[in-house]
């Protein structure tokens, strides 16, 4: 089947209007030119026009009639009450739109965005920009001056992944994103990459509040700068990165510090406060630790974030700013939020987005990528090139892998690590006398505290949720961490057993080390496979 060709146009009140001699054939006229192409036939012509322009219209009509007996000008009505008011043209286009019976399975449409004011043409854009026009963009222009030409013309689709180069520059300014919010550094572990990349799309595309939860130490604060600066390119915002953590605010001091204050509204407000919100307009507002945030600032909060407006306090009247949100956190607040001790309305706002950051054990195979980062800013800012020697890198990287290495600060611990070993190196070459010692001081750093139990704890919350935890005995504590530990550093049950169970095996006629580790693992729902 022969698809027709349908084109939909604005009569030009101006270009069109030519007289009715014959000299009117001297002259380039847009609506009856696009009809003279040997190589674009129009079968059918939807003219537009208002109330004023009828006569017009009948003689375009006849002249096209003339040059391309094959094309059928249907008239339609549309009197623009002002037709350079975006909002009323936009609007009786839209109606236009909304009523014609478009037949896309038969028809081929053309939008004529030529004729008609600016603002009509961008107007027609938008709509088959936004597929109400489900067509091409036909764009006219007259011949080169004293030629009796048509003129020329060109189509144009708007669907961009049409386009080789623009799709390339697409994916080539995707790339850029994803490499600076990593900060630069080839990551190898693919859940992180895979985030990234989503992240990368969410920044440049949306405005709407991120929640960025992981442990301390993970890069949470880094990615937030990141996004800021990522946006602030992409000219997405234009004011600053206001930065704070909300676990150092605490009573009037956080209602002051987020919301503001005016003076004499309580003890030593002696002079007038903007507040962190108010600072962040047009900006972005970073709030760290959100979860640490008392239940009537989080509502405040929640409305400053839905109507951009708060009450300063000490105020009777209420301010606004136009920010954007990051939040982050290394709480579950969806446990909180059951407890109570945050808003459920507010995590639901803040959640649209919400990317986990892993520790550094869980992305182990990213440490050689962050180890070559960390020596590379060391470098650039002690203005002298520092490396290992091939086995002192072979040393730190055998013992970093290992289960003695708990990263328990992640990346903290990595880059206070490079800067002592970098600090301590002779000639910028760390040696394994250097890397020696940086392992006996993260053995001292790491090394389980008996009196406090912390390190226990540490180990268990790895595999269990803090409820289980607390239900336990801290004997029980101490027991299960050791038995974790041992399971972790051998390479099958039966090595753990034999560990575990030195003095009793030797004991017992058969020994199934195996099934003892398994018994004692199952009583608190583990196994060997998830340690």
């Amino acid at each position: 089947m022969v698809m027709k060709t349908v084109a939909i146009s604005i009569l030009g009140t101006t270009m069109d209007r030519r007289g009715r001699g014959e000299k009117r054939w001297d002259k380039w006229r847009p609506t009856v030119s696009m009809c003279q192409h040997d190589d674009l036939l129009i079968d059918r012509l939807e003219l537009l026009f208002d109330n004023h322009s009828l006569s017009l219209a009948e003689q375009v009509k006849e002249d096209i009639a003339r040059v391309s007996p094959e094309t059928e000008v249907v008239f339609h009505r549309v009197n623009f009450s002002d037709p350079w008011d975006f909002e009323s043209v936009y609007s009786q286009l839209l109606d236009f739109v909304r009523a014609y019976s478009f037949k896309p399975g038969k028809e081929n449409y053309l939008t004529h965005i030529t004729t008609g004011t600016h603002v009509a043409q961008i107007c027609l854009y938008l709509l088959t920009e936004a597929g109400y026009l489900p067509g091409k963009l036909l764009q006219t222009s007259p011949a080169n001056r004293n030629s009796n030409l048509p003129g020329q013309y060109q189509i144009i689709d708007l669907d961009l992944s049409k386009y080789d180069q623009i799709a390339s520059r697409f994916q080539k300014e995707h790339h850029e994103g994803t490499t600076y919010l990593k900060g630069g550094i080839e990551t190898n572990n693919p859940a992180f990459n895979t985030m990234i990349e989503q992240l990368e799309k969410v920044s440049v595309r949306s405005n709407e509040s991120i929640l960025i939860t992981g442990p301390t130490g993970a890069g949470k604060s880094q990615l937030a700068q990141r996004v800021y600066e990522l946006r602030k390119q992409r000219g997405k915002l234009s004011g600053r990165l206001v930065s704070v953590n909300c676990a150092t605010l605490r009573g009037e001091n956080a209602m002051s510090a987020l919301f503001g204050h005016k003076k004499g509204a309580f003890t030593g407000a002696t002079t007038d406060r903007p507040g962190l919100l108010r600072e962040a307009n047009q900006g972005m507002l970073f709030l760290d630790e959100i979860g640490e945030l008392g239940l009537d600032e989080q509502a405040m909060l929640l409305r400053a974030i839905e109507d951009k407006r708060f009450m300063p306090f000490g105020s009777d009247k209420e301010v606004t700013s136009d920010f954007q949100l990051i939040a982050g956190t290394n709480r579950d607040l969806n446990r909180l939020s059951s407890e109570g001790a945050f808003r459920e309305d507010l995590l639901a706002r803040i959640d649209l987005w919400t990317y986990q950051l892993p520790s550094l054990k869980e992305r182990i195979e990213d440490l050689e990528p962050n180890i070559d980062y960390e020596l590379e800013v060391f470098s650039g800012k002690s203005g002298y090139l520092v490396s290992f020697n091939k086995a002192a890198r072979d040393k730190y990287l055998a013992f970093s892998r290992s289960s003695e290495a708990l990263w328990s600060a992640n990346f903290r611990d990595l880059n206070a690590s490079i800067t002592r070993m970098a600090t301590l190196s002779d000639g910028g070459r760390i040696t394994v006398d250097v890397v020696e010692e940086e392992i006996s001081r993260l053995r001292r750093k790491w090394k389980p505290d008996s009196s406090s139990g912390w390190q226990s704890i540490k180990v268990i919350s790895e595999v269990m949720d803090t409820d289980a935890i607390n239900q336990m005995d801290y004997f029980d504590q101490l027991k299960l961490a050791h038995l974790i530990e041992v399971c972790r550093q051998s390479g099958s049950m039966a090595e753990a057993g034999r560990t575990l169970f030195n003095v009793s095996r030797e004991e017992k006629k058969s020994n199934n080390d195996s099934h003892r580790v398994k018994q004692l693992l199952a009583k608190y729902g583990l196994s060997f496979g998830e340690l």
